[in-house]
């Protein structure tokens, strides 16, 4: 039977726990997530320690990143589970704060990053980013990992944590956890458990109609903005509610391209039912 993989709840264990572990001469990784952990999760856990001599993969949901009408009070929360989960895999520790830990009383401090997190999913969800930014850097501080790793499905995200930890000088490896797919190839995301059989089968649509516009600019040569035209009325047709945004852009600014060029990725979010879907796809 396997053992079940400890929980600690206060940034005052959580450091002296890495303390000792220094003290060792072990190498730290750090898994930052939400919870309701899915086998995207997992790889990157397994992605880490293949480096990192011990590894704290955290969960807590994070409220400073949802918006008033967003999914906060419903999103999924199965410690009990998450925990069965990671006790299989080279996990070290659980890393399970209160709200009340991360941000207690009197807690002023918030962290933007500008531009980068302005646009996309920016623009869509404002505010959004300066929660993610804050929580991601008090991980980071409270941690103090040798390498974080962020999965590639949210790619905005992982490149604003390359920003931040960059201008911030955070002494941290950030490392790209590949994006896993499910079987049809839709993104794997704990959100997907909100979608019905009928909305399921209308998102496993959204990979292949981004590969259909990958193949459209490198082979047919068609003008980006007009694939991006014809992938988003393609996402309409096949049954998706909404179209946020299906943009060409460069892989680390994320802004609008011209042309395509070394590092050009196609960014994608679509509604099915009341759940919006990202994905993404390397173009060059």
């Amino acid at each position: 039977m396997t053992k079940s993989l400890p929980i600690i709840r206060t940034v005052h264990d959580l450091q002296n726990l890495v303390k000792k572990w220094r003290q060792q001469g072990f190498r730290v990784g750090m898994v930052p997530t939400m919870g309701a952990l899915h086998h995207g999760h997992l790889s990157l856990v397994s992605a880490i320690a293949a480096k990192a001599d011990k590894v704290v993969v955290s969960i807590f949901v994070n409220p400073t990143q949802f918006g008033p009408e967003e999914d906060l009070d419903k999103y999924p929360r199965q410690e009990q589970a998450d925990q069965e989960k990671l006790s299989q895999t080279k996990a070290s520790v659980i890393y399970a704060p209160t709200v009340e830990e991360m941000y207690p009383e009197g807690n002023a401090t918030s962290v933007s990053v500008s531009g980068i997190s302005e646009i996309l999913e920016g623009a869509k969800r404002p505010g959004h980013f300066d929660g993610v930014a804050t929580i991601v850097s008090k991980l980071l501080l409270q941690c103090q990992p040798d390498y974080a790793i962020f999965g590639e499905k949210d790619y905005q995200q992982l490149a604003i944590i390359r920003r931040l930890v960059q201008d911030l000088h955070i002494p941290v490896e950030v490392m790209a956890g590949q994006l896993i797919r499910e079987s049809d190839g839709l993104a794997a995301s704990s959100r997907n458990a909100y979608l019905t059989a009928n909305e399921r089968l209308i998102a496993g649509q959204l990979n292949l109609i981004l590969k259909d516009l990958i193949q459209a600019v490198m082979i047919q040569k068609v003008p980006l903005r007009k694939a991006e035209i014809v992938a988003t009325d393609r996402l309409l047709s096949s049954g998706f509610s909404a179209v946020d945004y299906v943009s060409i852009v460069d892989g680390t600014t994320l802004l609008p391209l011209e042309s395509v060029k070394a590092g050009a990725r196609v960014l994608a979010v679509a509604r099915c039912g009341g759940v919006r879907l990202l994905d993404n796809m390397p173009i060059l």
